[in-house]
């Protein structure tokens, strides 16, 4: 590998920057480049799949807040919130089993089926090979630890993606790093997650290096040093973590970021349609929900992103509500999409007067 010049350094980051954006958007995403398709004409409406850069009138504010309301108006008891909690480990671990190697699966959708309950049911078989994968992954870790690596120690360019699923993700962004001196960690909770990416032809640990990882449990150590990073990747990640759990995690990831480095986050926004469709009796917490499949989420505000990255000490690039109309045209149906996109970057130590 050769080292990295400037301006690959930067030709790097606005690849990672687009994959986040494409390869992790969601569901009916527009054939035409992101943010290019507005909607002027309202008998237009029902011509394409998605409308960008959507304005909300005040009708529109005025029904989300009181879909809201009334779906948030009864909240679980707390005594009951902690079998919830179990219960969305259990079947987030259980869907990512089930996944596909190399599925095309949204990472929206690789945690969360926000169309509706999926019901999952955990079998002996998926047990067995929950627990075979669990043995198999500890073993090629603990393999990892006695030696001592830091894998890749030498490389130029390190990037981060936290809650990776089974790869979907993952392996375009291997293909975009193979000719440059760069490497790419990838984590999460489930281990046969983990091992499904370890498994997949495309897995080259040359350039990945693929491990399981719990980003709530503080004690856990990752297997690189702190400032090491030059970019993580958050993507429909931290809404699935209880809100107040949510600050502390991203305080702990922006620590192994580089200064100047880039912690890219994408998730649910404040009254997206997937918000409004929640029945009574789903809500745990102010804007955070179960599902009927025992996986949560929790919806954020563009002030709720700024003081979340910015109390980690990381300054705004860039902080976006992406509103758009996703359209079904077979049952001329119109829905409220919210995302939040932003790009927050690690300041630089003050220089010595």
């Amino acid at each position: 590998m050769h080292t990295l010049r400037s301006s690959s350094v930067a030709t790097l980051a606005k690849v990672v920057c687009r994959l986040s954006s494409r390869l992790k958007s969601t569901g009916g995403r527009p054939s035409a480049p992101l943010g290019s398709r507005f909607l002027t004409n309202p008998d237009d409406i029902f011509k394409h799949n998605m409308w960008d850069h959507v304005q909300w009138t005040e009708e529109d504010k005025e029904n989300a807040q009181q879909r809201v309301e009334e779906n948030s108006c009864t909240q679980i008891p707390l005594k009951e919130q902690g079998a919830k909690s179990e219960d969305t480990n259990r079947c987030l671990d259980d869907q990512q089993t089930v996944l596909p190697t190399g599925s095309s699966t949204d990472t929206e959708t690789r945690y969360q089926q926000h169309s509706g309950p999926v019901k999952h049911h955990r079998s002996t078989d998926t047990a067995d090979l929950q627990d075979s994968c669990q043995k198999a992954v500890l073993e090629k870790d603990d393999a990892a630890t006695q030696t001592a690596t830091f894998p890749d120690r030498h490389a130029s360019f390190r990037i981060l993606e936290v809650g990776c699923g089974v790869g979907n993700s993952v392996f375009p962004i291997i293909g975009s790093i193979k000719e440059m001196d760069a490497f790419l960690y990838c984590c999460d909770f489930s281990p046969c997650a983990i091992q499904l990416v370890k498994d997949h032809p495309d897995y080259d640990d040359s350039v990945c290096h693929a491990f399981v990882h719990d980003v709530c449990e503080e004690m856990a150590s990752f297997p690189f040093p702190p400032h090491s990073l030059d970019v993580i990747l958050a993507v429909f990640v931290l809404s699935s973590i209880h809100p107040d759990r949510i600050q502390g995690v991203v305080n702990r990831l922006s620590t192994y970021l580089k200064h100047g480095g880039i912690f890219l986050f994408r998730d649910y926004g404040r009254y997206d349609m997937s918000q409004l469709r929640f029945k009574k009796g789903r809500c745990l917490s102010e804007n955070f929900y179960t599902r009927g499949d025992g996986t949560c989420v929790y919806f954020f505000t563009k002030e709720e992103v700024h003081d979340l990255f910015s109390n980690a000490g990381l300054e705004e690039v860039q902080n976006l509500e992406d509103r758009r109309l996703q359209v079904n045209r077979g049952k001329k149906v119109a829905m409220h999409r919210v995302w939040m996109q932003s790009k927050y970057r690690k300041l630089n130590p003050p220089s010595a007067s």
